[in-house]
């Protein structure tokens, strides 16, 4: 567990991609098995103890320290594992005889080289076989020996471990990266086979240490890794030929893949995560044997509603059925990736299309439909059809090489995503909120307002687009302006405007304001306005796509 613990607590404090990606590589190069593929599975969010709660933590600390101590301590530090972590009592006095060192250094095989033979390191290994057999009752029971046996670093990594919210940096892919690139294999051949394995995924480290083949897929409805674009700079236009790309339009949903194999269906996000539970409709909506590419959408008579509409079908396990009417799903296709037993990849783009379209014109399903490519002749010609994006609802358009393969990540040149311009509002700061992680320390989310009449009235928050310096200086700013306290969050005096950029807004009963907002973030900071000429309600509301 030390070794876990070390790592994500390195991990929090690395800033750079590059130092995160050492660390992992480090890690899985010198930990055995299977304390490696149950850290690989913490770190890629494959490891839940669902019996295990917040709750349960802060139980066990309000029964060891003063809870209003705790309390206080909570609202200042903002994240409850950190908290818990530093503030539990140490139950072995530095004086006492008694040995406390329980996660000093454990060695490949998950034991401390420190340690006599009576004394075995705690482990992720026994972690994990305690807590998936443990009933709600009896998660504190294992909890508090645990709490005690550690250090602050392990306390807080045991309880970012089991109660699921590590906030360290590292995304899935993220880790995947490091795997790749210690096995010496491309990352997308990892993510092949990836929904193929379990944790402690013995057979994936076999074949990256070169003791065993790849595991192969088979007939199982694995994800296939997306093919990304890359932004339109100023300039790139003029570098390209309009006769050597094709044109459709990028649709305001979330991409997806369609996957049909062995007779299982699954619906997956873009970065992989299984997202088929919250949509049994489009499940049942397309055959067997098939790969698709497309954006996830809701559609009424044909026409697309707002992300908003969609937003209510995302993250629910099991959608009612009048959700399922009123906010109904479809998948507009973009690509077919493959057929039958045929992988469609490596064909140039014209070719993929026609094999979408032919099978499309063959098994016509409600809950689908083609994306349509766009003609044009010329670069000004489709400048003049982005214009008119934002008022059909669209986020701009796409551009695909006719000659590209279907490669998987991100390479430059073949595909290009021309969005619309952002939308800008000049919103009053309101409240201010501590962040996670590295962020933790600092005032970093952000509710702001606009005016309707003489009242602000919040209508979003943002926790993005600020420099480190910046944050500083914001946080700062909200410490020396709080007017009231919520517990975690701070009331702020009605003075500074943020320009916050935004990429829709959408009618929504779910907000005071009636009003939603889609990927707000800071745009700037105006020290300069005055905030008594930030905008107004009525002028959001205009905006409406």
């Amino acid at each position: 567990m030390n070794r876990f613990a070390a790592l994500i607590d390195a991990l929090l404090l690395t800033p750079s991609r590059i130092g995160k990606l050492r660390l992992m590589r480090e890690y899985f190069a010198t930990t055995g098995d299977p304390e490696r593929g149950w850290a690989l599975a913490a770190l890629t969010g494959e490891l839940v103890f669902a019996e295990a709660k917040p709750g349960q933590v802060r139980d066990l600390a309000m029964a060891r320290v003063d809870p209003e101590l705790l309390g206080w301590s909570y609202d200042f530090v903002g994240d409850l594992a950190e908290t818990v972590a530093l503030i539990w009592p140490d139950p072995h006095p530095p004086d006492a005889k008694t040995p406390c060192s329980r996660i000093a250094g454990e060695g490949a095989e998950g034991r401390s080289p420190e340690a006599g033979e009576g004394d075995k390191a705690l482990t992720l290994t026994e972690i994990v076989a305690t807590l998936q057999l443990a009933g709600r009752n009896e998660v504190g029971a294992h909890l508090a020996p645990w709490l005690d046996a550690l250090d602050a670093t392990g306390r807080w990594a045991l309880l970012k471990l089991v109660t699921g919210s590590l906030r360290i940096g590292v995304s899935a892919r993220l880790a995947k990266v490091a795997l790749a690139e210690w096995g010496g294999v491309a990352v997308a051949e990892i993510e092949e086979v990836w929904h193929g394995l379990k944790p402690p995924y013995a057979a994936l480290f076999d074949w990256l240490a070169g003791r065993a083949a790849r595991p192969e897929p088979g007939e199982l409805p694995n994800f296939t890794p997306l093919m990304l674009s890359h932004p339109l700079e100023d300039g790139d236009l003029a570098g390209l030929d309009p006769a050597a790309y094709r044109a459709e339009w990028k649709w305001d949903g979330i991409r997806v893949q369609l996957v049909s194999r062995g007779g299982e269906r699954r619906l997956y996000s873009r970065s992989g995560d299984d997202i088929g539970g919250a949509f049994p409709d489009l499940l049942a909506a397309f055959p067997d044997a098939v790969t698709l590419d497309g954006e996830l959408l809701v559609i009424r008579a044909g026409e697309v509603a707002p992300f908003n509409d969609l937003q209510q079908r995302l993250n629910r396990k099991a959608p009612l059925p009048a959700m399922l009417r009123d906010y109904p799903a479809a998948v507009r296709l973009y690509d077919i990736l493959r057929q039958g037993g045929e992988d469609l990849r490596p064909l140039p783009f014209d070719e993929r299309r026609r094999r979408l379209e032919t099978w499309y014109g063959s098994t016509q399903r409600p809950a689908l439909d083609l994306s349509p490519l766009i003609g044009f002749s010329t670069w000004d010609e489709l400048a003049e059809l982005r214009a008119g994006a934002r008022a059909n609802g669209i986020e701009g358009l796409m551009l695909k090489r006719a000659d590209s393969p279907y490669l998987a990540g991100r390479p430059k040149g073949p595909w290009y995503k021309w969005k619309r311009g952002a939308l800008t509002l000049d919103a009053v700061l309101m409240y201010a909120q501590r962040g996670h992680g590295k962020r933790s320390s600092f005032y970093s989310d952000y509710t702001f307002g606009a005016w309707r009449g003489d009242t602000l009235v919040p209508v979003g928050k943002a926790y993005s687009g600020f420099t480190d310096d910046e944050l500083r200086r914001l946080d700062k700013w909200v410490r020396d302006n709080t007017v009231n306290r919520y517990g975690p969050v701070r009331e702020v005096m009605p003075a500074l405007v943020l320009e916050i950029a935004f990429d829709s807004v959408h009618r929504s009963t779910r907000h005071k304001s009636g009003v939603a907002m889609r990927f707000p973030r800071v745009h700037r900071i105006r020290w300069d306005k005055p905030f008594r000429e930030a905008d107004t309600l009525e002028t959001l509301e205009r905006m409406m796509s």
